[in-house]
């Protein structure tokens, strides 16, 4: 397995790379860590931030526990950030990982911050990283939607061994669509709740179908089916169980060439402090 870890030599990329060490260590894989320096700028300087860079990523291999006894590559390359993690990653990478990096508003209402540019644009899962890294994952907090996208995104999260001596809980929100106007007609409190008791226990037949239908059954993992939006049912899912990390996946890109990663992945990336597995869809 090979693992890059991006790094602004930020606190947010600091816990980017301590929770990548851990990782990398955990699975003997091989890290690449890698510091972009941009180009947009006279030679000299560039040369100049280059050696600087050499520098700092050997003192921190060094310095941090977390990748001492790991097979680091500290590497420093050119560019833009996003493009150019992009273009590392495509020698042959199975993560990347990063930090939640510092948001400025206008910009990325446009454009995005450098993580979310590399999920919307690139192949290969990412690891947002929020929290510090104080272990191995424990509890492993997977978003379905009934999707072939959320499907392999649990997959992928299998395959890295990301569940690996974790607890694995699978949330999936249901809308009770005709509650509204049950409300609206005047019904029943009682004959509302059962409408939406039986729209709770349709949604979860209609999850535990579709997970048996994905070869995801024999898998160690508890269910949860409540009634909400999608972002608000994982936000409470998230805090009520004290979840490590969420596993989601994005859906791929739209005509005009922007990777488009769905309202509710867009919410969670911005809004929610875990970390966060974000897969791209199959090709």
């Amino acid at each position: 397995m090979h693992i890059l870890a991006a790094t602004d030599f930020s606190t947010r990329s600091q816990r980017a790379l301590r929770r990548a060490g851990l990782l990398a260590h955990e699975r003997g894989a091989e890290l690449t860590l890698v510091h972009v320096v941009d180009d947009d700028q006279p030679s000299d300087l560039v040369a100049l931030e280059t050696r600087e860079a050499e520098r700092i990523l050997d003192e921190q291999i060094g310095a941090m526990p977390e990748l001492r006894h790991v097979r680091c590559r500290p590497l420093v390359v050119t560019g833009d950030p996003f493009d150019a993690i992009l273009r590392t990653a495509a020698s042959g990478v199975d993560l990347i990982v990063m930090g939640a990096h510092r948001r400025q508003l206008l910009r990325d209402i446009f454009i995005g911050t450098s993580v979310e540019r590399v999920i919307r644009t690139g192949p290969h899962p990412v690891l947002m990283v929020n929290r510090e890294a104080g272990g191995p994952y424990r509890t492993v907090l997977a978003a379905l939607d009934l999707s072939e996208p959320s499907v392999h995104a649990l997959r992928t999260s299998i395959r890295l061994r990301l569940l690996q001596d974790a607890q694995l809980t699978v949330v999936h929100a249901f809308l009770p669509l005709a509650k509204g106007k049950m409300s609206y007609a005047g019904l029943s409190t009682d004959s509302i709740d059962d409408y939406v008791a039986s729209e709770r226990l349709r949604a979860a037949n209609e999850l535990t179908t579709f997970l048996d239908a994905s070869g995801m059954t024999d898998y160690p993992q508890s269910t949860v089916t409540e009634e909400g939006s999608p972002f608000k049912v994982i936000a409470r899912a998230v805090r009520r169980l004290h979840s490590d990390v969420l596993v989601m996946g994005t859906h791929g890109r739209s005509a005009v060439g922007r990777a488009l990663l769905g309202s509710v992945s867009e919410q969670v990336l911005r809004s929610l402090d875990v970390d966060i597995l974000a897969v791209p869809p199959a090709r």
